[in-house]
């Protein structure tokens, strides 16, 4: 269901994504510095503490690590890809690591297991055509991190990342992106992947963790 936005540090109302990614890397370049000043030297005692939900990011990652969440069709592909150009980071999609259209929640927890707290940092790519887990892909943790898709950003996922944003656009455009994108493989599953996503929105308020909310519902 769309409404308002829940409270967050800030709200961005934006009607372009390029809009977006000049408001956004200031504040990113602001946490990331903030958390390398927070970060203790390596090696020492208090190197992996425990973390709360927006503690800097983990000590494996030596530059940004972003999550962008929002509902399926809220532009967070498009938002990710443009980010993650300009930081020349790398980008992980949930979409190639859900274990089927039951995987909302398998996905994200593959994220905090593999992804943020995996040494070395990887995940494992879901064959859609095949229905069955393919190839692990490594991730270099020198290197900035993009992780987007719904599910990225649960309450164990933030704690290991600098900078999160959920996205906010209505239902109803939402919908019509989403299956002109995907058309008719989709359609059939609008409603379960939908109940999915109310179910991790009511447990794990993503929109509350993150640093920004961005609201496209103007554009």
């Amino acid at each position: 269901m769309h409404g308002s936005p829940p409270a967050a540090k800030r709200v961005l109302r934006v009607d372009s994504t390029s809009g977006a990614v000049d408001a956004l890397l200031p504040l990113i370049a602001e946490a990331q510095a903030r958390a390398s000043l927070a970060e203790p030297p390596a090696g020492s005692p208090a190197a992996r503490p425990e973390r709360s939900p927006r503690s800097p990011a983990s000590p494996a990652f030596a530059g940004p690590v972003l999550l962008i969440d929002g509902r399926s069709g809220s532009g967070k592909t498009v938002l990710a890809t443009a980010l993650a150009a300009a930081l020349d980071a790398q980008l992980v999609h949930l979409d190639d690591i859900y274990p089927g259209w039951s995987g909302l929640d398998a996905a994200s927890q593959h994220v905090h297991d593999e992804l943020l707290a995996g040494e070395p940092p990887r995940w494992q790519r879901w064959d859609w055509a095949g229905e069955r887990p393919a190839e692990w892909s490594s991730v270099d943790p020198r290197r900035p991190l993009v992780i987007e898709g719904i599910g990225s950003l649960s309450r164990a996922n933030a704690g290991s990342a600098t900078f999160a944003v959920w996205l906010e656009l209505d239902d109803a455009t939402r919908r019509r992106r989403a299956l002109d994108r995907d058309g008719a493989a989709y359609e059939p599953h609008w409603q379960m992947w939908a109940a999915q996503e109310d179910a991790f929105l009511a447990r794990e308020d993503p929109a509350a963790l993150a640093d920004v909310v961005v609201d496209f519902t103007a554009r």
